[in-house]
């Protein structure tokens, strides 16, 4: 997996609306060239790895969290919180210094998915069936949040009706070095963590009981798990919008192939999470060139199907026991 995300980061910097082969990069005469490969193209392509793993990590992290297959940043409402937030930062009157402006989307895109998570992991401790309430509830906030974005943009001027607008579908149209820098800062750390807990996440499945007799700290894990993955769907909104599904096929993909064990799963899901959303990216760069499509509508023209298969899957595999 590494040696083919390398290849399709190589190739993903080379397509575009226009050509950039890397033999050409270093010939004489093609500064213009390595200026708009170092400026424009490698940031995109970096920050669509970073935003994918992050993704994906969250999706696995929550799925592992919650014990549901189908918890998922987008089907949860979460990163419908997170761009609320960032619809309030964007439409709303609100003004601080120049150098804590460029990190606000972040700091709020957190705040709002860290409030609706919280909501969501304290109505899904509270009866015992609250698994099956999870999506219900998700499905509520996120039409609670859709409302409220949707009088934002009643509300907002032409620009910020613009913004709102490409924070809806998803884009890397406006990746830079200083966005790409302020979304690692955040989303590194998590990763790291996340990978630090795989053994506790495998704990956890057996059952917060059995885990706390096997010595996990489950409340602490909670909230270090809730956090972190509140911290990459911050990251991750606050920079591209909203990309969905990712966090929900990834790692099922993952987990058909190389088992439930955390320590496979999560750095698997980090993997293969940047390579899909690389993939959606190039594609949407490429496919109606000079133009550029919004990588959301890709990943959720992939992702819907797969959930569809998934629903009904569930079923059949219920049917049979």
């Amino acid at each position: 997996m590494v040696l083919l995300l390398l290849g399709l980061t190589l190739f993903a910097t080379t397509q575009g609306a226009m050509s950039l082969p890397l033999r050409q990069l270093w010939q004489p005469g093609a500064e213009a060239l390595r200026q708009i490969w170092l400026t424009v193209r490698l940031p995109r392509v970096l920050l669509a790895l970073l935003l994918g793993a992050a993704l994906a990590a969250s999706g696995c992290v929550m799925q592992g969290l919650f014990r549901n297959p189908l918890a998922d940043p987008g089907l949860l409402g979460i990163s419908s919180g997170s761009a609320l937030a960032v619809a309030c930062w964007l439409v709303l009157p609100l003004h601080v210094p120049a150098w804590i402006a460029l990190w606000m989307p972040v700091v709020a895109a957190f705040i709002g998915s860290l409030a609706v998570m919280l909501v969501i992991f304290l109505l899904s401790q509270a009866q015992d069936n609250a698994m099956s309430r999870l999506l219900l509830v998700g499905l509520a906030i996120n039409a609670l949040c859709g409302a409220a974005v949707g009088l934002l943009s009643w509300i907002s001027s032409d620009s910020q009706l613009r913004q709102l607008s490409q924070w809806g579908m998803g884009s890397l149209g406006q990746a830079q070095w200083a966005s790409l820098a302020v979304a690692a800062v955040f989303i590194v750390p998590s990763a790291i963590v996340i990978s630090l807990a795989r053994r506790q996440l495998d704990l956890l499945q057996l059952g917060e009981e059995e885990a706390h007799y096997l010595g996990v700290n489950v409340p602490q894990l909670q909230r270090i798990l809730l956090l972190s993955s509140a911290l990459l769907v911050a990251a991750s909104v606050a920079v591209s919008g909203i990309i969905g599904f990712i966090g929900l096929v990834i790692p099922h993909l993952i987990r058909m192939w190389l088992g439930p064990n955390h320590r496979a799963l999560v750095p698997g899901s980090l993997l293969a999470g940047a390579m899909l959303l690389l993939v959606a990216d190039t594609a949407a760069r490429t496919l109606v060139a000079p133009a550029e499509m919004p990588v959301g509508l890709i990943t959720s023209l992939l992702g819907a199907p797969w959930f569809l298969w998934l629903i009904f899957r569930q079923r059949s595999i219920g049917r049979e026991w």
